[in-house]
């Protein structure tokens, strides 16, 4: 049994019957039965249901929003954003999918093939409670329009928010077993990957998880895409705009209560500005309106769960037994729920344990760089790669960083985040293959060759003589 708890004030929620063992071979036969006919589904037929689901989703959205309130303690504002993205990308499929399905003509010096994307079956995703819309959705829009069919392990504590996108689904007209949400333990995912109907895994999670998940791929011979931990940097040199860059830097930490891969969690500082930066930015952190995530204005809302809350806070007084200065906040509040304030690590030795961590909360680690060749050696001298973002108006840096920070993504100027256009995934400890755009969409597809010989020239047997 499942059953959620609200993060924001500790009360319990709805309940969700684990599925029995009969009942997970009844989904995987149901897998394996929408397969066989969504496979040769025309492509306008996959994107007219992909239409329908974002108009479903479009018309729910006050209610979707509010069970991710309930479940993880994302603001309301924030939880309508992420049902607007995902709405964007079930509409981004359904408009380009197409387009990146077309088969590519290559010249041969035997004659000419066509290569082609074609579907391959069943695809389970094991997704979080961070995002627990998006995370999912950027993974069942692709797979719907491939032609392939989606099996979600959802996070145990985001199970209302699993049912529901799945009930949306099938309200928009998928055919029966297209996208099942499995309410089921971690320990049942070894078994599903070895399944022989399921022929691809993807998993959003901890470096630890991801390991567990890419052995078992492994032994079945299955594909794997992994998006794990980040630790990722917001590398602040002399021309930025220090405002915009402060105001950014504290919007990375504090949006979901810092519970995000992609979100700045390391601000490394030239030391030019590191006065002026920090200044900055320890005021707008200590300026975080905490509260209840479904009011107006609300900036920050509770962690995920009290469990999340206290780890976060363990790692701070780590850090500062390890030497490091806790310049504001990151103090537990006394109510009941998974609250903190959002708070400021300085004086981090870099090669600490915790340095090289991931802090999976509203608390900023901020480091002073000489120059901009140690403020890229600060960035990477972590096992993480997935996003990096970089303040400077100086091209030739932009270049440098581009090019030298160990990471999937970087952003320039601004606020990394995910867009259902641009590919998604990092390096490192932070997984590998990549999601969104056509390259997210051709991560579980088969690339066919079909080869054809120059032209009168004969292909079958010869005569007989």
């Amino acid at each position: 049994m499942f059953t959620s708890i609200n993060p924001a004030t500790g009360a319990t929620g709805d309940s969700f019957q684990e599925l029995a063992p009969e009942e997970i071979e009844l989904a995987l036969q149901r897998a394996q039965d929408a397969y066989r006919s969504w496979r040769t589904t025309p492509l306008q037929k996959r994107t007219q249901l992909l239409w329908a689901i974002a108009d479903k989703w479009e018309a729910d959205k006050p209610h979707l929003a509010q069970v991710a309130v309930r479940e993880m303690g994302k603001t309301l504002k924030s939880a309508v954003a992420e049902v607007e993205k995902c709405i964007a990308g079930f509409r981004h499929y359904a408009e380009h999918g197409p387009r990146y399905l077309e088969p590519v003509d290559v010249e041969t010096a035997a004659g000419h093939a066509a290569a082609r994307w074609l579907p391959m079956g069943p695809v389970l995703a094991i997704m979080p409670w961070n995002f627990p819309y998006w995370q999912a959705v950027r993974f069942i829009a692709p797979t719907i329009m491939a032609g392939n069919v989606a099996l979600l392990k959802h996070a145990s504590s985001v199970q209302g928010c699993g049912q529901l996108m799945q009930q949306l689904v099938s309200a928009a007209g998928a055919p029966d077993g297209l996208f099942q949400n499995l309410p089921i333990k971690s320990d049942m995912v070894s078994d599903l990957i070895a399944d022989q109907r399921v022929v691809a895994v993807t998993l959003t999670g901890s470096e630890g998880a991801g390991a567990k998940v890419a052995q078992a791929a492994g032994r079945a011979l299955k594909k794997v895409v992994l998006e794990l931990g980040g630790s990722d940097p917001l590398i602040v040199m002399p021309s930025a705009d220090l405002e915009k860059a402060a105001k950014t830097a504290v919007t990375a930490r504090v949006q979901n209560a810092g519970q995000s891969c992609i979100c700045a969690k390391r601000m490394i500082v030239h030391q030019d500005v590191y006065d002026a930066f920090l200044e900055r930015f320890a005021a707008g952190m200590q300026a975080v309106r905490v509260g209840d995530p479904m009011e107006d204005g609300v900036e920050m809302g509770p962690l995920s769960s009290i469990e999340q809350r206290d780890t976060v806070l363990e790692q701070v007084e780590r850090a500062r037994a390890a030497g490091a200065t806790l310049l504001v906040g990151a103090e537990k509040i006394e109510r009941d729920g998974a609250w903190m304030t959002p708070g400021v690590l300085v004086d981090i030795d870099p090669e600490s344990n915790v340095a090289k961590e991931e802090i999976f909360g509203p608390v900023a680690a901020v480091y002073k760089a000489r120059d901009i060749d140690h403020a890229i050696e600060l960035a990477n001298d972590v096992p993480y790669g997935l996003g990096s973002a970089v303040w400077t108006k100086d091209d030739a840096e932009i270049e440098r960083f581009a090019r030298d920070i160990e990471a999937g993504m970087t952003a320039v100027n601004s606020l990394l985040a995910s867009t259902p256009e641009a590919p998604f995934g990092g390096v490192k400890l932070s997984g590998h293959g990549r999601e969104l755009g056509p390259w997210g969409l051709h991560e579980f597809m088969n690339l066919k060759a079909v080869m054809f010989a120059a032209e009168g020239e004969r292909t079958g047997p010869k005569a007989a003589d």
